[in-house]
């Protein structure tokens, strides 16, 4: 079976050019082609690369955007019909594959109530014909975390490093919160693992605002710190917590924290989150078919203590209802902002008290130690027959009772001897 050639893209900065000297936002643009506002900021950042009939119709558009319009409106593009639907029924003797969600670009979050978002199997890589894995039911993903806000025309002023702080911490930190719970299981302890990751976050922000994902990085800190375990030997995270009003929920909780914290993160970032399984490895530090075994021994032992979550839709919607049940709220993000800036203060000051400190005990030790050198005393030697003066040293034992019987003597020596007559 032939294959016709794939049209020509520009690269991505071209993409972002072309789009904005047609004075088109990523939702109009998305609107004519076919596909969602995240979609054409994936094509356009280069993390993914259209394919099939979306590649035609984005690269129409683009070579249309990149001749010179005489007058009048840009020609509209007929978006592109969907896809067929996918099989969703596996044979018995296939292998189980475990399929990463098609919007790969995009991050859930677990709120209450979410409806069913439309998959786009066009983004990302395609599998190659006759090797494509046949889809099981996908859990329902949630709004991604930093949410789509519509671009003027404009030019618009950019943000101040405190305003885009402020904002990645207000439409992240709740959702992080909720997902700190169903690893840890203790509401104070997601709290503060939250506010720690920010925290960090703050004080590397250039490198975290020049990220790809910036939600991706501080979702990574705070897993990190909330599963350490060096939170056993804090006296304040030695006793449960009071688990959950809700039975249902208790027994929910019981079996993610059973599982392995490396199982845990797993299950929480696939079936809670909607990461795909790329996206899961990369974030756990795993390899792909590592990240896929952890996933499914964690819904097999899910499985076995709870029969009626080994459906992963009825598990994504269980999470979600469990890390919402409970009234999770997160600090203000100046608080957190000054938190960090508190702790950066507080470690620099001990870090330059720790160098005087110890630059004082050079300067004492230089000043007391000896200035000239001493040479040991040489050992005796043997003078024409006459043994060398013993050193003072251990005495043996036949001296050390010789001075024992010495020191019961009298002080003046023994009396004197009287002759007696006979």
């Amino acid at each position: 079976m032939t294959q016709h050639p794939a049209t020509p893209l520009p690269p991505p900065k071209e993409r972002r050019r072309l789009r904005e000297a047609a004075a088109l936002t990523q939702a109009q643009l998305a609107s004519r082609v076919g596909v969602s506002r995240e979609t054409v900021r994936a094509w356009e950042s280069g993390r993914t690369t259209p394919r099939g009939r979306r590649r035609d119709a984005y690269a129409t558009l683009l070579a249309q955007l990149a001749q010179p319009v005489p007058s009048g409106p840009a020609p509209e593009v007929a978006p592109a019909p969907a896809p067929a639907p996918v099989t969703t029924e596996l044979p018995a003797t296939a292998p189980v594959v475990i399929a990463p969600p098609d919007n790969a670009a995009t991050h859930p979050v677990l709120t209450p109530g979410q409806s069913t978002l439309e998959k786009e199997p066009e983004q990302g890589d395609e599998p190659e014909q006759g090797n494509e894995p046949k889809r099981g039911d996908e859990p329902e993903r949630g709004p991604a975390l930093l949410p789509a806000v519509s671009e003027p025309a404009g030019v618009t002023a950019p943000l101040t490093p405190a305003e885009a702080f402020d904002a990645l911490y207000a439409f992240c930190a709740p959702a992080l919160v909720r997902q700190a719970y169903l690893l840890t299981g203790r509401r104070e302890l997601a709290r503060e693992s939250v506010e720690r990751a920010f925290q960090l976050a703050w004080q590397r922000w250039p490198e975290v605002a020049v990220d790809r994902d910036p939600a991706g990085w501080v979702r990574a800190a705070a897993y990190e710190y909330a599963l350490s375990p060096w939170h056993c030997f804090r006296p304040r995270y030695r006793h449960p917590e009071p688990p959950p009003a809700d039975a249902s929920d208790r027994a929910l909780l019981d079996v993610l924290l059973a599982l392995p914290p490396p199982y845990r993160r797993t299950l929480v970032l696939y079936d809670g989150v909607g990461l795909g399984l790329p996206e899961t490895a990369a974030e756990t530090e795993a390899s792909t078919p590592a990240a896929a075994n952890r996933l499914l021994h964690a819904r097999e032992a899910v499985a076995e203590r709870l029969p009626e979550l080994s459906d992963p839709a009825v598990l994504h919607q269980r999470l979600a209802e469990l890390a919402s049940a409970e009234r999770l709220r997160a600090a203000r993000p100046p608080a957190v902002r000054g938190g960090s800036e508190r702790r950066a203060r507080f470690w620099t000051r001990a870090a330059i008290a720790f160098t005087v400190t110890l630059i004082g005990a050079t300067a004492l030790t230089l000043r007391t130690a000896p200035t000239r050198y001493e040479p040991p005393v040489p050992p005796g030697e043997t003078v024409r027959g006459v043994p060398p003066r013993a050193a003072p040293g251990p005495l043996s034992e036949r001296e050390l009772e010789l001075r024992a019987k010495l020191r019961e003597e009298m002080v003046n020596g023994p009396e004197r001897l009287v002759p007696q007559p006979e």
